[in-house]
């Protein structure tokens, strides 16, 4: 097993900076950021504050020429996978492994058609309340990143080394079995969570304490479910249940990520949320009228931004 030294990230977001000040923490020279020169100004003129700490992060522009990563995170938003692509390019080796922590289900076979499969991992954060204002970001719970090839009842080389990274790191992380199970669970629960705060402008502690919150997110979830059934994913109602028992572990003040966006007046990623579960329910022939609802609000919200 080759061991992991060089990680370059893209995408210093909230979920992004939580992680890389994880890694600076353990190897300051273990990660670098990849940025723009207009960002990489503003950050270091700056510095990222991640719970109080300032951090002076090492930056990458992406024409720079630099040795190829061991590992690349990506944690930008879905919309902003194509401009990462074109970012990371110029620093993908013969042997260098992939991490994307975007949501929905999507993002890793776009990244397998531009640089192989081979390359990838399946990945994504659950459980973490990351918020970022401006270069300030604050969280509780730094999140559980579950990773994996598509099956792992043995582990991978890809996999172990990044568990050895993660290990040294200390970032909690979870194997699962069945990765694409656990990939559609978090995508329903994006479905549900971060739509229904967005529209109701409310953060965890709404979900944790309003009865009819938690329902209007449970009615999107198990569109979600209809669809999985038809395809072969064994999601249940049970697996609801067990994500708002996560939910009840976060901070009250916590927000969603497409919160943070509506707040910021930012795109959201609806397309990826209802817009998937839309098209998939057209597909295999399952109504989805709770996500058509959620689609067209949040769609509009966008349009009526100031």
């Amino acid at each position: 097993m080759k061991k992991i030294q060089k990680v370059y990230l893209s995408g210093l977001g909230a979920i992004g900076s939580s992680y890389a000040g994880k890694l600076h923490d353990m190897d300051p020279d273990s990660i670098r950021i990849i940025a723009d020169r207009e960002r990489i100004e503003r950050y270091t003129k700056n510095g990222i504050a991640i719970n109080g700490k300032v951090y002076n992060f090492q930056y990458l522009a992406p024409e720079e020429d630099a040795a190829p990563a061991d590992l690349i995170i990506i944690a930008v938003k879905q919309h902003h996978l194509e401009q990462a692509i074109k970012d990371i390019s110029n620093f993908i080796g013969d042997d260098t492994i992939i991490l994307s922590l975007l949501n929905g289900i999507s993002s890793e076979e776009i990244l397998g058609r531009a640089f192989g499969m081979e390359k990838i991992l399946y990945s994504f954060c659950v459980s973490t309340d990351s918020v970022r204002i401006g270069t300030q970001v604050k969280y509780s719970v730094l999140g559980t990143i579950v990773f994996g090839e598509k099956t792992n009842k043995e582990y991978s080389q890809k996999v172990l080394a990044v568990k050895d990274l993660f290990d040294r790191a200390q970032i909690p992380y979870s194997i699962p079995e069945d990765m694409i199970r656990e990939q559609w669970w978090k995508f329903m629960m994006n479905v549900g969570l971060n739509q229904v705060s967005a529209i109701l402008r409310a953060p965890y502690g709404v979900f944790q304490k309003v009865k009819e919150a938690r329902e209007l997110m449970e009615m999107a979830c198990n569109e979600v479910i209809d669809i999985a059934t038809k395809i072969g994913i064994n999601l249940t109602r049970d697996d609801i249940d067990k994500y708002f028992k996560i939910i009840d572990t976060l901070s009250p003040n916590g927000k969603t990520s497409m919160l943070q966006d509506v707040e910021a007046h930012r795109k959201t990623e609806v397309e990826i949320f209802a817009g998937t579960v839309i098209e998939l329910g057209q597909k295999y022939g399952i109504l989805t009228p709770v996500n058509n609802m959620l689609y067209k609000m949040i769609r509009a919200m966008e349009q009526a931004y100031n």
